[in-house]
């Protein structure tokens, strides 16, 4: 809901500051490909957060960064003309894969109850499936709903910064994840019934 509003924003400002990287033939994959690299170092740390006292705030680090790289490929394929039904693909699979992984590697690593990690990673996963199936009939689902992407990592990086104060709030800000999760896509289902009967 927030991101889609200030997407337009946030893509005038970012266009300035790409433009050395378009200069030098930086494409788009190439950035969506860095955002999964960045994902999956992410949820490394989660995993191994015990073996290091740095490793939970750089997992913080890692999902924002992850997040920057997400909205610049996007901006980079627009603003050089290279927007291609692939490009696309490609990078809805690449933000499932990373969306996956991270929630994964909390999890995995203790860091939250193992029924609320996975209620949190089908969650994120339907957020996503309801918005494609959609717009595949032509109902735009961009705006709609408490949870979009960016607000989820947004969420997700905060509570790992808090945690380095209070160990649980990793655990509730999982919980929250799967709560928003499952509400927006309640909220898509809802929307596309009334849309798709016009």
């Amino acid at each position: 809901m927030v991101s889609s509003k200030l997407k337009k924003k946030f893509e005038e400002v970012v266009s300035i500051g790409i433009k050395p990287f378009t200069d030098a033939g930086v494409t788009p994959n190439t950035i969506t490909v860095l955002g999964l690299l960045v994902s999956f170092a992410s949820a490394l740390c989660y995993y191994n957060w015990a073996s290091s006292p740095i490793l939970l705030p750089a997992a913080g680090g890692l999902v924002l960064l992850s997040g920057l790289f997400d909205a610049i490929d996007g901006v980079i394929a627009r603003t050089t003309g290279k927007v291609t039904p692939f490009g696309g693909f490609f990078d809805s699979v690449s933000d499932r894969y990373a969306d996956a992984i991270v929630i994964s590697g909390i999890t995995l690593g203790g860091l939250c109850n193992p029924f609320y990690g996975f209620a949190a990673l089908i969650g994120s996963l339907m957020v996503s499936y309801t918005r494609s199936r959609a717009e595949a009939v032509g109902v735009t689902m961009a705006g709609v709903g408490f949870a979009e992407r960016a607000e989820r990592m947004l969420i997700l990086a905060s509570v790992t910064f808090a945690t380095v104060f209070w160990f649980d709030t990793l655990n509730y800000g999982v919980i929250l994840l799967a709560v928003l999760s499952h509400v927006t896509v309640i909220q898509r289902m809802l929307y596309f019934r009334k849309n798709s009967r016009k």
